[in-house]
């Protein structure tokens, strides 16, 4: 199995259009690497590609990556594409597949429900783009070699869905995670995690690599950096100061950290909390970072 990260941060990237904080400023002057937004491909082959998650970075993320580029004047390795949620920095870059190119879009019923409650994503033609429901723990083939199965992970609604009450625990069709399984390896790929319940706990344990949320290093980083209002957990995230020993005792072969806000010390590779997940096995996920399994 092939992976490649083509975007490990959050939604708005690094640097984010708006932000003047120590990272951004870094990775704008060069000092530490810029990312895109969250986004992965996956092949069995090299040949046939799926992505998990469309980030708004998807044409810059393709174009960065060589075994995504057109083979013919309008022939593309991409076969697929799966979303974990709602989540803008998720699908936005469905309106920028919309070029009458035919692949199979993948997701639960309450994501496709969110789909095609706005009227722009009707500009990615369903003649060539076919709808698929995918019904939680039911395996699909993803792609030639690449079977995927969709669980349901604590998280909530996206941004544009919320009410008054915000449940950030919820399970369901909303947010999930995906197990990859291809030629006797297993793989998965949980960009937006609210808890770590013992039975996600049992479900992560012997696989051979895990791409793991990891968008805030602590809970109320962003408060206290003055970017923001909210907690990490009221944003459906866990920080990683908590997954960090929630998983120090579970078996997993490569461990990433990928959808990484702009805010999280992560991704500054000289930063002590870097050496910190490093020491504790864990791999800060990077664009282009290639997986082999």
């Amino acid at each position: 199995m092939r992976i490649i990260i083509l975007g490990a941060a959050a939604g708005g990237g690094l640097p984010q259009w708006n932000c003047g904080c120590g990272n951004c400023d870094a990775a704008r002057a060069g000092r530490i690497p810029p990312l895109t937004q969250s986004s992965i491909a996956v092949s069995a082959d090299g040949r046939d590609w799926a992505i998990l998650n469309a980030s708004p970075d998807i044409r810059v993320q393709m174009a960065a990556t060589p075994a995504l580029h057109p083979t013919g004047p309008r022939d593309m390795p991409l076969r697929s594409v799966l979303v974990t949620n709602g989540d803008i920095d998720h699908v936005a870059g469905l309106l920028t597949l919309r070029e009458s190119q035919a692949f199979t879009l993948f997701a639960t019923a309450a994501i496709h429900e969110a789909l095609a409650a706005n009227p722009m994503l009707a500009a990615v033609n369903a003649d060539l783009v076919p709808r698929r429901t995918v019904a939680l723990d039911q395996t699909i083939q993803l792609t030639d070699g690449v079977q995927a199965t969709l669980f349901a992970v604590p998280g909530k609604v996206p941004l544009y869905q919320e009410g008054e009450v915000v449940e950030t625990g919820l399970m369901g069709e909303t947010t999930v995670g995906v197990e990859l399984q291809a030629n006797g390896r297993r793989a998965l790929y949980i960009p937006g995690c609210a808890e770590l319940p013992d039975w996600l706990r049992r479900r992560i344990m012997g696989a051979d690599a895990l791409l793991f949320d990891g968008t805030l290093w602590a809970d109320d980083e962003m408060i206290r950096m003055g970017l923001g209002r909210k907690t990490g957990r009221r944003m459906g995230h866990m920080p990683v100061t908590d997954t960090l020993p929630a998983l120090a005792d579970t078996a997993i072969g490569q461990r990433i950290f990928v959808h990484m806000n702009n805010s999280n010390p992560l991704t500054d590779p000289g930063s002590a909390e870097a050496a910190e997940a490093a020491r504790q096995g864990w791999q800060i996920g990077r664009d282009g970072m290639e997986i082999l399994l």
